[in-house]
């Protein structure tokens, strides 16, 4: 048995095949739709289109944090069989949720103090979390302690980056990310922000274009200007149920780094979809150091 459990979260939008293939110990965030709360499945039911098609026909989908008790309840048994744990957490910048992680650790620790307990606070969310995720898990498969692997994701969470934009600003506006003013005029002079996560792990606008196609072009020059080894560069383009605007970037990203390896296409998850709404298409990968 492994001394210590590695575990995250489901905001991390991570794939539910890599979490069967590599036995990821996974904690699933929920969400709230007509009333209703669902975990978070990465992916498993099926649902991703259904679930964007039902907020461009008016549904309002909401999240919440995971209370104390649900952490409490999922760490508790790996202390019991004698196990520490490693959790990488998503950005303490964008939800009160690990502040939740922090005092569950503290109130069983005091119950197990033999054991331990490292949370690291990626600054990331959604895909630049789930690279983490994986470049770190290799590491804890190759039986690094669990100090080495939590130093490894802190020293290289800011080589995580997204560029991202919006279909339509009214989400960024509902979940107060702009004003109602600015969501407006954007919307009358289909102005199209140009978001990244930056190194405080927030979400910032770095630019503003008009339309559509000039914004997903912008965010293929963003990365092609961040990749610094693009022959051994990991990367992927996630999106919120727009396929075909997930091609397109993926093509100007091969015409521009034609020594790409594979890149991988994953659907937004519902928690992050409800902030950023339908349409929303990013592109994410291991690489510089975030610019900002």
């Amino acid at each position: 048995m492994n001394p210590y459990v590695f575990m995250t979260d489901s905001d991390s939008d991570l794939p539910f095949s890599y979490v069967d293939e590599l036995d990821i110990a996974m904690v699933y965030m929920p969400y709230i739709l007509e009333g209703k709360e669902y975990p978070d499945d990465l992916g498993r039911s099926g649902g991703q289109k259904a679930y964007f098609d039902n907020m461009r026909a008016g549904a309002a989908p909401s999240t919440s944090l995971l209370p104390l008790g649900a952490y409490l309840e999922i760490f508790e048994p790996i202390f019991e069989r004698g196990q520490d744990i490693l959790f990488i957490a998503f950005s303490s910048q964008l939800s009160g949720t690990i502040n939740n992680i922090y005092a569950a650790r503290e109130e069983l620790l005091e119950k197990y103090p033999e054991r331990k307990m490292i949370v690291v606070d990626t600054l990331s969310i959604s895909a630049p979390q789930a690279i983490l995720i994986l470049k770190a898990h290799e590491l804890y498969r190759q039986g690094k302690t669990m100090e080495e692997v939590a130093q490894w994701v802190e020293d290289n969470k800011f080589r995580a980056q997204a560029w991202f934009t919006v279909d339509d600003l009214k989400y960024l506006r509902r979940g107060g990310r702009i004003g109602a003013v600015a969501a407006t005029m954007g919307t009358l002079l289909d102005l199209k922000p140009i978001i990244t996560e930056n190194k405080e792990g927030k979400l910032v606008s770095t630019d503003k274009v008009r339309g559509r196609k000039s914004a997903l072009r912008l965010i293929v020059d963003k990365a092609v200007e961040n990749i610094d080894d693009p022959a051994n560069a990991m990367l992927v383009i996630i999106h919120a149920d727009a396929p075909e605007d997930a091609a397109r970037v993926e093509k100007q990203l091969r015409e521009k780094l034609p020594e790409l390896p594979e890149i991988q296409t994953w659907y937004v998850g519902p928690v992050i979809g409800a902030h950023c709404g339908p349409g929303t298409v990013a592109v994410c990968y291991f690489g510089k150091e975030r610019p900002c």
